[in-house]
């Protein structure tokens, strides 16, 4: 399939799911509106019936004639409510039928309608529409919710298919060089025996090296891929089971609470009504026996269900959201393949204990809330404050000054019944929300576990029980070439100075806590060991990566990170910028604020702009596991903005201090709108699914991509150690003062490979003197400039590593009989090195190797007959090229 189709099929994905989205908000906004015109109904309902017993009270005096014309009123009023179907509109059609058989019964009655029915009526209608504007608030909240998880998971499809289009590519050209090979091998076979054999092991090496170069990205991208498969299913499950248990049990208990008290208080009023008039009208049992019939018949979750089923487009289930995988992926489901095993097993274990907490918090929760209903429907049941069905209407005629007690006892309880409220939806919006937590939980659990089952299942497998796993071990970070302060310094100078765009520490904290990390509950807000903390900043004070394995406790580095950030002077965000960022909290609109914080923003230094983007876009990355690790993006906010932002003036710190939280908040949620993109601002960008392997190699030029840069040769140079070093890692060689050592090609610009003993592995550049060449051809030997592999130095710029060092003419003209006697001189020294190093390498023993400088070399930078000759300390200047 050509890329074209492969673009559409993608596009048509994307298509869909935002098609699903806008029938999403659509539906969730009509349900608002339906719930609106249901309270108004209700309200509506409550007002005519108030008005009913009003003017039934009123007219009592003509009463024939009067009621007649009342019952007619509200016969019209009635047949347009008929179409609800609801029990309370059932209640209406028999009383106003009733009501044209009572137009000759006694005056008595009104004075029971004007008072104690009317004022109760006042009061429901009262409780109905306070209740609905909770009720309304809740679910707002929760359409919020869902929101966002679909959200979530649009944005996890997004970089599922980013990374699967890299896994392509990468693939595209594998293939390609294995094409070139094949070309490269029939070419050589061609030349036959006129090829000299260092250039064909030249040819060869470059093959094999490009080869593997290719094979690495593959694997590599192939991880990124699997990890943003498995966040995307994840979030596919998350979705799902929010969007089930919204439409299948939020709606309903939302309607609920929107009815909560009002069939109550609707039944209250009318059995009143009913044993006043049996009092009074003996005569019209059968008739009143009816209306009773229609007022017990008042339910609540018939209304409900009737509700929903008038209204099916708005509350029905939508579909769910279907898997679509990028073009060619043939994996649809949670992959724990030997790569990520270890790090699902971790998830799903915090998943275990955070999903059985937020368990035994939702049953603590639906208890609290069964009891609270259970009083607030009592105290809307009172007998103060809804008068009982027995009460006589003579009572009525107290003295005036009788029922000053009585109206005080019941403000009292109608005070209480509203607190009593407050905490009822409290109660509610708590359970409504810790209840679709646990059901998003639950759905990574149970995806997690059938994985991770499945995975067991293959490994216990005889017929796999041979095969051998690949375990990909992240590369200890080289010791720094730079000796600045990292803690307690100005970035911008040390980015200026070092040549790192994004100081070393917040880089290896980001990657460990993205490894590790992101489902830890409490990360960043549980203080970690201050002995450990102490430890890992003065490793990186010393140019040490103390992150290179996963021993460290997660919380101590990530107490590092915030120590960095909190030590910086000045801080991350200049102190000039401090006001105008803090009255931007003040702007309403999110999108406005974000714009106003983006001017501000775009006038810091480059540098400092590389590394907000990096933070932040990992601090958003962490809120996005807020189900897990119970950081949402204003913990983050709470944590951060004391570290990031500060006045020149500490007096008002904690005063400002919510204004600052606010800033960073909408910084986490919008920082892809505030911070430039990596088209408008070259530099690091984080990325969200981070492999194991880190490598610190030069980068190899591949055919086609600009200039070419030619591999190293095969030669070999012989090196004396300056110092004793000690392996951080299986990677590198242990090695003593003065011990002979072979190295093969550079790895970066600190570190070679090569042997010692035998042994192979890395070695660090500064700890050793380099002697010669074993090998040479003069017309293919090169050695990397370190100028030229500092980081910050792009490729094509001036000092690119695919242009050769300037020779002088000294050096270029460098008589060919002098090398070989110099050669000759080194081996003699050579020969006799053990009794030459007490004098010769006579320097004092020091843990480290000498400071280095940003014009440091691997090797001295000559044309390549220099190079040759080019050993030990002295050696060096012999043949440097002239000025």
């Amino acid at each position: 399939m050509t890329s074209h189709g492969k673009l559409r099929r993608e596009k048509g994905s994307l298509a869909e799911y935002e098609s699903q989205m806008k029938d999403l908000r659509a539906q969730l906004t009509d349900q608002i509106k339906v719930l609106d015109s249901q309270v108004e109904v209700k309200q509506q309902q409550l007002s005519d019936l108030s008005e009913f017993l009003r003017r039934r009270g009123d007219i009592e005096a003509e009463y024939a004639r009067a009621l007649d014309k009342l019952t007619e009123r509200f016969t019209l009023k009635t047949k347009k409510k008929e179409q609800w179907g609801q029990s309370v509109c059932q209640v209406w059609s028999v009383l106003l039928t009733q009501t044209r058989l009572e137009s000759r019964e006694h005056a008595a009655l009104g004075d029971t309608c004007c008072n104690t029915l009317t004022q109760r009526l006042v009061h429901s209608t009262e409780d109905t529409h306070r209740l609905h504007k909770r009720s309304k608030e809740v679910g707002i909240q929760m359409q919020d919710e869902l929101l966002k998880v679909t959200t979530e998971l649009q944005t996890a499809m997004k970089t599922y298919n980013q990374y699967h289009t890299d896994c392509l590519i990468a693939e595209g050209k594998l293939k390609e060089a294995e094409r070139l090979e094949e070309r490269h091998t029939g070419k050589s076979a061609e030349l036959g025996p006129g090829q000299s054999g260092g250039q064909r092991r030249s040819s060869v090496k470059k093959m094999e090296r490009l080869m593997e170069k290719r094979h690495g990205r593959v694997q590599e991208t192939q991880l990124k891929c699997t990890k943003a498969r498995n966040d995307y299913l994840l979030n596919l499950a998350a979705s799902n089971a929010a969007m089930n248990k919204y439409y299948l049990q939020d709606l309903s208990t939302l309607i609920d609470c929107c009815d909560l008290g009002f069939h109550l208080s609707v039944e209250r009023v009318m059995r009143c009504y009913l044993a006043s008039r049996l009092r009074i009208q003996k005569t019209e049992e059968t008739g009143l026996k009816q209306l009773e019939a229609a007022v017990t018949s008042l339910d609540q979750g018939g209304d409900r269900d009737a509700l929903l089923q008038q209204h099916d487009a708005a509350f029905c289930l939508p579909f769910r959201f279907n898997y679509h995988p990028h073009e060619g992926d043939q994996v649809c489901e949670v992959s724990a393949e030997s790569q990520v095993r270890y790090e699902l097993e971790t998830r799903f274990q915090q998943l275990q204990s955070r999903l059985a907490a937020v368990t035994l918090e939702t049953e603590e929760i639906s208890k609290t809330l069964k009891a609270t209903l259970t009083a607030l429907l009592d105290s809307m049941c009172d007998s103060d404050c809804n008068p009982s069905p027995d009460v006589p209407s003579g009572l009525s005629n107290e003295a005036p000054g009788g029922s000053t007690a009585p109206k005080l006892t019941l403000a009292k309880r109608r005070a209480n019944q509203q607190e009593t409220e407050t905490y009822y939806f409290t109660k509610v919006k708590e359970f409504l929300t810790s209840s679709s937590l646990t059901f998003k939980l639950q759905a990574k659990h149970d995806l997690l576990q059938d994985a991770i089952q499945k995975a067991e299942a293959v490994d216990s497998d005889p017929s796999r029980m041979q095969c051998a796993r690949s375990v990909r071990v992240r590369k200890s970070r080289p010791v720094s070439q730079f000796c600045h302060t990292l803690f307690t310094t100005d970035i911008v100078s040390y980015i200026q100075s070092s040549g790192q765009q994004i100081p070393v520490v917040v880089e290896s904290c980001i990657r460990f806590i993205n490894l590790h990390g992101l489902h830890h509950e409490g990360i960043f807000r549980v203080p970690g060991s201050q002995r450990e903390v102490n430890l890992i900043r003065d490793a990186f004070e010393r140019g040490e990566d103390p992150l290179s394995d996963s021993e460290c406790d997660l919380d101590s580095v990530a107490g590092v990170l915030k120590l960095y950030f909190r030590g910086l002077e000045p801080p991350l965000f200049p102190y000039d910028s401090y006001s105008q960022l803090l009255e931007c909290v003040q702007i309403e609109g999110e999108t406005e604020k974000a714009a106003q914080i983006k001017v501000i923003v775009s006038t810091f230094p480059r540098p400092l702009l590389v590394v907000m983007r990096y933070l932040f876009a990992f601090l958003n990355h962490v809120s996005q596991y807020s189900d897990e690790n119970m950081m949402q993006p204003y913990n983050l906010a709470v944590c951060f903005g004391p570290s990031l932002l500060r006045g020149v003036d500490s007096d008002d710190a904690v005063a400002r201090q919510p204004q600052v939280n606010d800033l960073v908040k909408t910084m986490i949620l919008q920082h892809d709108i505030i911070f430039p993109g990596q088209s408008e601002l070259p530099g690091p960008v984080y990325e969200k699914h981070m492999t194991l392997e880190q490598e610190y190699c030069e980068p190899i030029t591949e055919e086609g991509d600009g200039e070419t840069e030619h591999l190293p040769s095969e030669d070999e140079w012989e090196a004396v150690a300056m110092f004793d070093y000690v392996a951080r890692s299986p990677a590198e060689l242990s090695f003593k003062q003065g011990e002979l050592l072979v190295l093969h090609s550079k790895a970066s610009c600190d570190w070679w490979r090569g042997e010692a003993g035998g042994v192979k592995g890395l070695i660090p550049h500064k700890y050793i003197s380099v002697l010669e060449a074993l090998c040479v051809c003069p017309d293919r030997m090169r050695v990397n400039s370190d100028s030229a592999s500092l980081p910050g130095r792009q490729r094509g710029s001036e000092g690119s590593p695919s242009r050769k060092p300037p020779t002088s003419p000294a050096t270029r003209h460098l008589p060919e009989m002098i090398s070989r006697q110099m050669n000759s001189v080194f081996k003699e020294l050579l020969s006799r090195q053990p009794p030459l190093q007490a004098s010769a390498l006579a320097t004092p023993a020091a843990p480290a190797p000498p400071a280095p400088s940003s014009s440091s070399s691997a090797l001295p930078q000559a044309a390549p007959a220099a190079k040759k000759v080019g050993f030990g300390l002295r050696g060096r200047a012999l043949f440097r090229p002239m000025d």
